[in-house]
């Protein structure tokens, strides 16, 4: 492989998307030194940090999250706020100010057990969160948890 296409190849990423992949590797790097209960801490620093929209869904999604699944382990994927079961993130929080989208997301990995038939949701764009909107997630972050 040549420098050219080595360089065209580093282009197609943007730079948040650059940013996201350098936090995953001192994320990873990190977790082994810092232990178990520094996930808390590093997800309500990043919560902390959010602009105020963002901020206030991040933080509605952690107390539903904390009281449904308790089990859950707090951390940080990609810089943003996750939680994990036996070691593997099943949901997460993406901050809209994080790719400059228009709305937050709540994802679903394939360890959440929110497998539907043949077809089901993996992630849902939030912009507030209401009564309707809260029940759903409660609903959702309780399924995915086992």
């Amino acid at each position: 492989m040549n420098a050219a296409s080595t360089d065209e190849q580093g282009q197609n990423f943007t730079a948040e998307e650059r940013a996201a992949m350098k936090e995953r590797a001192k994320e990873v790097r990190t977790a082994k030194r810092k232990g178990s209960d520094a996930g808390l801490a590093d997800v309500l620093e990043k919560i902390a940090e959010m602009p105020d929209a963002d901020r206030e869904i991040a933080e509605r999604i952690h107390a539903i999250v904390t009281e449904v699944a308790p089990d859950l382990q707090p951390k940080t994927w990609y810089g943003q706020p996750a939680y994990a079961k036996n070691g593997k993130v099943v949901l997460f929080f993406q901050a809209s100010s994080k790719f400059k989208t228009r709305y937050a997301t709540l994802g679903f990995n394939e360890d959440a057990a929110l497998d539907d038939g043949e077809l089901w949701p993996t992630a849902f764009a939030i912009t507030a969160v209401t009564s309707a909107v809260e029940s759903t997630i409660r609903d959702l972050v309780a399924r995915a948890a086992g």
